[in-house]
């Protein structure tokens, strides 16, 4: 146990009475989205209290194969705070760089929600990661927080980050769209009326939250993710992005699900592998310039797929 870990654990503690009230309703779908909010949680405060990092993988990759990315994503969120106190030791990109690289995703989506928990701006922190492409993912992480526990400011009031600017804040809009799906338990009426109280030059990174949410997290039946892609109409594409991102991350790692099987084939046509495989095709010769972030020019790809 880490003496900064042990005070840092009391603000990562999430009660049922912090969740918005459309994500603690009854049923399997609710249940499988609490389910992964305290995975995260969970393993955030292991992370904080775990000196060695051979032990915490140990735990981290005892949890079931399907939810294992929840689990890292939490080792995220703890690593940040620590990383965000003691700079100097970079935890979080070593961790990247040896046992979670498959899982960078998920431990840069923690890492976005361990800042905005510390109520810091995530934009030094992906600088100092030094990754081109996937450091924009603490943005999404960041969003995500923002729009599930400060959702009245973010989601109902619509409110934008100051400290946030440019791509910045597309990738902060699609942490907003996850946020959304949970926040409505997944209630697709719920969603669309959501994300179109939003201005139209917000709606396509929301619909691309979604399709990630739908694809990773999923929660709910065949029919309600045709429902989810029959009232994107105008944002298919977008959808589907998120979709294919989903199916990325899971197969990065060998652990593909029925969730991601399903949204895979309604929304893109297609299987998860093949889903993966159009991801995996369009991180190929990503220019590294810096005129465009190289994450945004891969999201972009990607849905011209399914334009």
């Amino acid at each position: 146990m880490t003496v900064l870990g042990a005070a840092l654990r009391p603000l990562f503690e999430v009660a049922p009475t912090d969740l918005p009230p459309g994500a603690t309703g009854g049923g399997p779908t609710a249940e499988r989205l609490s389910r992964v909010v305290f995975t995260v949680t969970e393993c955030c405060e292991r992370t904080l209290l775990t000196r060695r990092e051979t032990a915490l993988v140990k735990a981290l990759d005892a949890y079931p194969e399907e939810l294992r990315g929840f689990a890292y994503e939490g080792a995220g969120v703890g690593l940040a705070a620590l990383d965000h106190l003691l700079p100097w030791q970079r935890r979080t990109r070593r961790f990247v760089d040896g046992p979670a690289g498959p899982y960078v995703f998920a431990v840069y989506l923690g890492a976005g929600m361990g800042l905005a928990r510390l109520r810091r701006d995530p934009e030094p922190f992906r600088r100092r990661l030094k990754d081109d492409v996937f450091g924009w993912v603490v943005l999404d992480g960041y969003g995500f927080h923002e729009g599930f526990f400060a959702h009245r400011r973010h989601v109902q009031e619509r409110a934008v980050p100051r400290h946030l600017s440019g791509y910045g804040l597309s990738a902060f809009d699609h942490g907003l769209g996850r946020s959304i799906w949970f926040a409505t338990g997944a209630d697709v009426k719920r969603v669309v009326a959501t994300i179109e109280a939003f201005p139209e030059s917000r709606r396509g990174d929301l619909w691309a939250g979604v399709g990630l949410a739908c694809g990773y997290t999923g929660g709910v039946d065949e029919p309600t993710v045709e429902a989810v892609r029959d009232r994107a109409e105008g944002y298919r594409d977008r959808l589907a992005e998120g979709v294919v991102v989903a199916a990325r991350a899971r197969h990065q790692v060998g652990n593909a699900a029925a969730y991601d099987e399903i949204a895979c084939r309604v929304v893109c046509g297609t299987g998860s592998r093949e889903a993966a495989e159009i991801a995996a095709a369009a991180l190929v010769d990503l220019p590294t310039d810096d005129v465009e972030p190289a994450y945004q020019i891969w999201r972009r790809r990607i849905r011209r797929q399914f334009t």
